[in-house]
């Protein structure tokens, strides 16, 4: 199987992002690495690149990639309510001519009513993904495991974009995670993490315990593969395709 393979603007690090002069300076590197596409972070852009987006699209075109568009936001607000900004947005991934925007749950109600949610998606292109963040109240598995049974129930056309280290971060075990929610998983964020002075911190997966390939295994095979992993350097692009190619075949 060709698996899928994305690469994460924000893995090679703000900092770093900021030095080279954007997420548009990153296009060669992961085109180069072999990779089929780019995660692009809203969190990145300065002012003047969002209103850029047409512009980076044709960039990202040009080096064959296909685009992702990460929002850093809930889908549902503090009080449960749709986001404001959710039309905003799904012009933004239109503009970049993104396949795929994902958002993070948010502070979701189980058992509400999603018609209207439903209605908007039915007019979109965009596929919209909802990812495990590091949220202690959103990114548990409860509430996640709620809004996707609720989903199934009312036929909406939303996957999950499944972090596999996150969980770590609100003290849930990825294990129970992929038991409960594999079958909704249309994305994966590739990650590991280890436990040092007193909080975890995501690491490259030759510098892990492995077990990310294990939980991988069980995972839909065919579903996009994120690096989001640290990817750190001198040579950018040597870093890179090493793990597009672990990644493209574990």
């Amino acid at each position: 199987m060709n698996r899928q393979v994305m690469v994460v603007t924000a893995a090679y690090g703000r900092d770093k992002v900021a030095e080279l002069g954007g997420q548009r300076a990153l296009l060669p590197v992961i085109a180069q690495s072999g990779a089929d596409g780019v995660e692009i972070r809203r969190e990145l852009f300065t002012a003047s690149e969002l209103q850029q987006l047409t512009e980076l699209a044709s960039a990202i075109n040009s080096h064959n990639l296909v685009a992702f568009y990460s929002v850093p936001e809930g889908l549902f607000d503090s009080q449960g309510q749709i986001n404001a900004n959710l039309t905003q947005r799904f012009s933004e991934a239109e503009q970049l001519n993104a396949r795929l925007i994902k958002f993070s749950l948010g502070h979701y109600q189980p058992g509400s009513d999603l018609s209207a949610l439903r209605i908007f998606l039915s007019s979109q292109q965009v596929q919209l993904v909802v990812e495990n963040d590091q949220t202690a109240d959103c990114g548990i598995l409860p509430p996640m495991a709620a809004f996707f049974r609720d989903v199934t129930a009312q036929q909406l056309p939303i996957k999950m974009t499944f972090d596999m280290a996150n969980w770590h971060w609100v003290n849930q075990s990825p294990q129970q995670a992929i038991e409960q929610l594999a079958h909704y998983v249309g994305y994966i964020h590739v990650k590991a993490a280890t436990y040092t002075n007193n909080s975890w911190q995501a690491v490259a997966l030759d510098q892990s315990d492995g077990s990310w390939s294990g939980l991988m295994q069980q995972l839909p095979a065919n579903a996009p593969r994120g690096i989001e992993f640290p990817l750190e350097g001198d040579d950018l692009l040597a870093v890179t395709r090493h793990y597009v190619d672990i990644v493209r075949k574990d």
